[in-house]
Parts: structure tokens; C-alpha cells; sequence
């Protein structure tokens, strides 16, 4: 399946990709290839075969949900390297992110 430039370098702005003319055409041949290989899987007869969601039928085994000894709050926290009011305090691993009310995404 064919795909343009044009449609590469809007998939590119969705992704805030910036990409130049050289990769421009290098994803443009390779979305092509996906692009094929998934036309290719769309003509196969899957009839009767069931969906999955995984390769094989394993199941583990569940244990049963007893209650058993834990720790008290004040053990729990004897480790803790920075506790802050009786809780864990953690590195941000998230930043925070300043939304444009504008912005279409």
C-alpha cells in the first residue's frame, strides 16, 4: 500500500515528530512495508478460528485470599529513607505538564 509524504509528515506533527526530508521518505517506505504486511493478514480465512489473548490455554492457579501477619505502620516506615506524616515519600517521576486550553489534543 502506497502512503505520500504529505500523509508521513501529518502522522509525524500528530506524534510532534519533526522529521527531515530524508527521514520523511525512509518512513514513508517503511509505513508502506506495515502498511502491505497488515493488508496482507486482512486476506487471510480466519473463520472459526477463536480470538485469544494469549498463545496458550495455561491458567494459574489462585491461592486463597487469607488474612495473615503484616506490619504495623510504624514498622513499615523504620526504612522508609524520607517519611513525611507517617507516609512514603517518593522522587516525581511524573512532570507536571502545562496544558494549552487551545491545543486540539
Amino acid at each position: 500500500m502506497s502512503i505520500d509524504s504529505a500523509e508521513v509528515r501529518r502522522i509525524a506533527a500528530l506524534a510532534h515528530l519533526d522529521l527531515d526530508e530524508d527521514s520523511v521518505e525512509l518512513f514513508r517506505i517503511q509505513l508502506g512495508t506495515v502498511l502491505d504486511h497488515v493488508a496482507l493478514l486482512g486476506e487471510l480465512d480466519v473463520r472459526g478460528v477463536l480470538p485469544t489473548s494469549h498463545s496458550h490455554d495455561s491458567c494459574r492457579p489462585l491461592r486463597e485470599d487469607t488474612e495473615g501477619p503484616c506490619l504495623s505502620a510504624d514498622e513499615a516506615m523504620r526504612n522508609a529513607p524520607y517519611p513525611v506524616h507517617g507516609l512514603f515519600r517518593v522522587p516525581r517521576v511524573l512532570a507536571r505538564v502545562q496544558r494549552d486550553p487551545d491545543d486540539d489534543a
